[in-house]
């Protein structure tokens, strides 16, 4: 391609089409041992207790979570 080319819609279509194809065909790897987070409820079912102890556990330091907005998560290895 010279600089005095017009690069059109349609070679730029092309160009995404190969480029989409090529990275299709590139394996991803897979991240590894990333940790399952559970909400409250879940938390809850596992150790079959009400809202009120599972918010004690969080106040006391005794349970690990983060929060995002106004929701409480768990690391499920935590809980295990």
């Amino acid at each position: 391609m010279t600089p005095n080319d017009l690069l059109t819609k349609k070679d730029l279509e092309d160009f995404k089409k190969e480029l989409f194809t090529l990275l299709s065909t590139l394996s991803v790897p897979q991240v590894q041992d990333q940790p399952k987070w559970l909400k409250n409820t879940e938390v809850k079912k596992m150790l079959n207790i009400s809202a009120s102890t599972l918010q004690n556990l969080r106040f006391a330091g005794e349970l690990p979570y983060s929060k995002i907005g106004g929701t409480y998560y768990y690391k499920q290895s935590d809980i295990e």
